[in-house]
């Protein structure tokens, strides 16, 4: 038995110009999905599939998500950075003692529970609790936080409509130095202030507390 030579559709879609064609097409846009794909190419969706999958061994991934893309530099320098963190611990095994670490964050006025905190043990014949749909609190306001190894050293409430300016965490900080010769006297000239990027912080850093030593998550560099 042979198959005589006759117009129309060929026996099987999975030929290798139709997979050349594929591996092009995905290859200018990896985004593109199997209908998108079989429409251009005019080819059915499920051999479009069965080429991705079994021919070329293709899968879709989705994007890992990272805190930032840091540049060849930003990697080369934290990675200097971190060197010299772990001389300092390597010359001085309390070095992490002296450090204070400062950041701020968003207090709701309530936030509602996710399923998973609103769960409950029931039995199966006992009937599923239910809950109303609560959106976030539209009312919040900004707490600053310092804290070191032993806990919380200094924490504030920001007023409502108070801009965290340079003028205005430079006040904090002057609170957070006459806190520290309170509760932590031990350190109270050794300390260091671990905080992120933010501008008025980046600001401090070049005036009138540079004779403190900082060092910042986000740029990864100390400063004397």
């Amino acid at each position: 038995m042979e198959d005589e030579p006759r117009s129309g559709r060929p026996c099987t879609s999975k030929t290798d110009e139709n997979l050349t064609k594929v591996r092009d097409l995905v290859r200018s846009d990896q985004r593109l999905t199997v209908r998108m794909i079989s429409s251009v190419l005019n080819l059915n969706r499920q051999t479009v599939h069965e080429i991705l999958t079994f021919e070329l061994g293709m899968q879709k991934i989705c994007a890992k998500l990272v805190p930032k893309i840091l540049t060849n530099e930003q990697m080369e320098n934290r990675r200097n950075v971190c060197l010299d963190l772990l001389e300092c611990i390597e010359n001085d095994k309390s070095f992490f003692k002296h450090v204070i670490t400062g950041d701020g964050t968003w207090i709701l006025e309530y936030d509602p529970d996710t399923k998973r905190q609103s769960s409950e043990w029931h039995t199966s014949n006992s009937p599923r609790p239910k809950k109303a749909r609560m959106s976030k609190s539209k009312i919040k306001t900004m707490l600053i936080c310092f804290f070191d190894s032993q806990g919380v050293v200094h924490k504030e409430f920001v007023p409502r409509g108070q801009t965290v300016n340079k003028q205005y965490y430079r006040e904090i900080l002057e609170r957070l130095i006459k806190r520290v010769h309170r509760v932590r006297p031990e350190i109270a000239d050794t300390w260091m202030l671990h905080h992120d990027n933010a501008p008025s912080h980046c600001h401090l850093r070049e005036r009138s507390f540079g004779q403190k030593r900082y060092f910042s998550g986000s740029a990864a560099t100390i400063l004397a």
